[in-house]
Order: C-alpha cells, then sequence, then structure tokens
C-alpha cells in the first residue's frame, strides 16, 4: 500500500520525527517498536512508555531521525505490521 504523504513539503530533511505506537498492554511492545526503529534508523533509542485510563493499551512515544518522505512512511509502515500494534500517529 502507498502511503500519499506531504511530508516533503512540510518538513527539510534530515530531522527528528516524532512516532507514537499505540498497542496491546504487552511488555515485548517497547522493545518490538526499538527493534523495527533500528532496521529502518540505527541508532540510540529510549522510547516513552504511557499506559492507557483502563491499563488495556500503551502508547509507545519514540523520536527518529528520518532522511526522507520515504523514510518516515517506511517506519509507519513497518510499526504498523507488528502484530500486537493497533495504530501508529
Amino acid at each position: 500500500m502507498a502511503l500519499n504523504t506531504k511530508f516533503d513539503e512540510y518538513l527539510d530533511f534530515p530531522c527528528d520525527f516524532p512516532f507514537k505506537v499505540l498497542g496491546l498492554a504487552d511488555e515485548r511492545l517497547p522493545d518490538l517498536v526499538v527493534a523495527v526503529v533500528q532496521e529502518h534508523a540505527p541508532g540510540d533509542y529510549t522510547p516513552t512508555i504511557k499506559p492507557s485510563s483502563k491499563g488495556n493499551y500503551h502508547s509507545v512515544s519514540i523520536r527518529v531521525t528520518v532522511t526522507s518522505k520515504e523514510h518516515i512512511e517506511t517506519l509507519y509502515t513497518a510499526l504498523g505490521d507488528i502484530d500486537i500494534v493497533k495504530g501508529v500517529l
């Protein structure tokens, strides 16, 4: 699925870009997110994790240095493909 984004019109690359990954409240979620990010943008990452009010879901926020619109789209797709992820913002 090709994403039809306009990141290239609004951002100057390379730049830090925030991703928020929403997934099931599973202790593996932060490690899975970091593993996917490392695959596409190697670096030293420290994500922040926030539980939902009922504790069923967690949000994992992570800032990544991206190099192009395609790089952002690749990360969105790869993060969304994690089996316990419900959405990527």
